[in-house]
């Protein structure tokens, strides 16, 4: 092990534990904890939607994706770019608007509010549907930072998931939203460093020892230099719809990140929000896709029994102990952003939509508060267990959840907003059907066909259009804008 990058790892620890604990203190209520209590800025709130958005799965998974396609591994990064910006354009103000409006703190408490006539199906079957997928994200992280200690380290793997797991929950339990959106901020800011430096000095490596991205491309193998992978023909738009797809899950359906724009203060702060979130966005997906790109040149193909380990192996070949540390870090950042925000979102569903408002159990806000935490802990625990026992990619994993929780409620969210229709029978057949589908989907050998991010989204969209017009509400609250 290297006592530098272990000194660097140690302060960083330090400094955001210490972040979460500080921004905790003082009378915190149970509003507080859930959504914020509208006291962050827009700027705070863009960098931590960003770096809740894009975990482990871009620093170790998009970059590991990019090593092994090639050049077509850049329609992952339009379509996620496309359906961030769209987010945050044109539904982050919405999202702002309405959460003023009906005085909701969740997604599910929205959707249930907006069509009351079936409010308590709709609450049980949203926080379900959440729980399932979302306990496996949070799984997925920590077993990324599991590769990371033994990439970096040569550390055991369950004791690097067991020390980013107290991490985590350390954060989320202080605080809760708050502390979480604060942490968010300096690792964001920490991952577009490692995004933006690595692969410029990536880059200036391979100019220096004569290597050539092209010809790397093109030894790689025949797909790899093709911007559609070899393909021809109808196989062209299946590998677009593939990779392009992950744009589904951006409009609106994923609750760790509409939560920041529910969050947001007013119009001036979503702007503002709107203006960080795009470039940082860009910057981080250019980087990403380029650090793939500069692997192919410097590494052969098959040089990694995992190739979700490329970016550290790339940090620790080519930088300075010292700044390999900081970068490192960065890593771990977006690891411990993203499943802090994963636990919360469970926690607020469970807390928020389920006990306060589904059973109607009368508690003080600090019970509530008890109850938020005591679930925050108990999620972290059944997170370790999950990346202790799965074997699955980090990459795959992320997908899953991406077409369970993304392409399903993102329907619901967009029919809510924009069609007065839409009942609350389209709502449950909407949530129900894309669970079911896609649980069913990855079950099969067409998930590696067309992605259930594809599919979930337009057949949980058509039954919940069906449904809604086979049974409309007596009292409809959705509205058009």
């Amino acid at each position: 092990m290297d006592a530098t990058i272990i000194t660097v790892f140690i302060l960083y620890f330090v400094l955001i534990i210490a972040i979460g604990y500080m921004t905790s203190r003082g009378e915190l209520k149970h509003a507080d904890f859930i959504l914020g209590g509208k006291k962050l800025p827009g700027w705070a709130l863009a960098f931590s939607e960003r770096a809740t958005g894009e975990s482990a799965w871009l620093l170790l998974g998009y970059t590991g994706f990019v090593f092994m396609t090639g050049l077509s591994g850049i329609w992952v990064a339009v379509g996620i770019a496309i359906g961030i910006i769209f987010a945050w354009l044109f539904l982050a103000k919405r999202f702002m608007q309405e959460t003023d409006k009906y005085k909701v703190l969740t997604l599910p408490d929205y959707l249930a509010v907006r069509f009351q006539e079936k409010a308590n199906i709709i609450r049980w079957i949203a926080t379900i549907l959440i729980a399932s997928f979302f306990m496996f994200y949070v799984g997925a992280q920590f077993a990324g930072a599991g590769k990371m200690f033994v990439t970096s380290f040569g550390m055991n793997h369950t004791l690097g998931i067991i020390i980013t797991a107290i991490i985590v929950v350390a954060i989320a339990f202080f605080g809760g939203f708050i502390s979480v959106v604060w942490t968010d901020m300096i690792q964001s800011m920490m991952m577009l460093l490692t995004l933006v430096v690595l692969p410029i000095i990536a880059f200036v490596y391979v100019a220096a020892n004569d290597l050539s991205v092209s010809q790397s491309l093109v030894a790689a193998g025949d797909a790899f230099p093709s911007w559609f992978g070899g393909a021809a023909g109808f196989a062209i738009g299946v590998l677009f719809f593939n990779n392009f797809s992950w744009f589904f899950g951006y409009l609106g359906g994923q609750p760790q990140l509409s939560s920041r724009f529910m969050a947001l203060k007013n119009e001036k702060e979503a702007k503002q929000a709107t203006i960080v979130a795009i470039i940082w966005t860009i910057l981080a997906y250019t980087g990403a896709f380029s650090i793939g790109l500069a692997a192919i040149a410097m590494y052969s193909q098959g040089t990694f029994a995992d190739v979700e380990t490329i970016l550290p192996v790339m940090i620790i070949d080519l930088l300075p102990s010292w700044f390999a540390g900081i970068l490192l870090a960065g890593i771990m950042a977006a690891i411990i952003t993203t499943a802090n925000s994963q636990l919360l979102v469970v926690t607020s569903s469970i807390s928020e939509d389920i006990i306060h408002k589904a059973l109607g159990m009368k508690l003080s806000d600090k019970q509530l508060l008890f109850v938020s935490r005591i679930t925050v802990l108990a999620s972290g625990i059944l997170g370790v267990i999950i990346a202790l026992t799965s074997e699955s990619l980090v990459y795959l994993i992320v997908s899953w959840a991406w077409a369970g929780v993304g392409c399903t409620l993102s329907p619901a969210i967009l029919m809510t907003f924009f069609w007065k229709r839409y009942s609350g029978a389209g709502v449950i057949a909407t949530i129900l059907s894309g669970f079911v589908f896609t649980v069913l989907w990855i079950s099969t050998p067409l998930d590696s066909i067309i992605t259930s991010r594809f599919t979930t989204f337009f057949i949980a969209a058509f039954f919940g259009i069906v449904f809604s017009l086979m049974f409309p509400d007596k009292n409809n609250t959705a509205k058009t804008v």
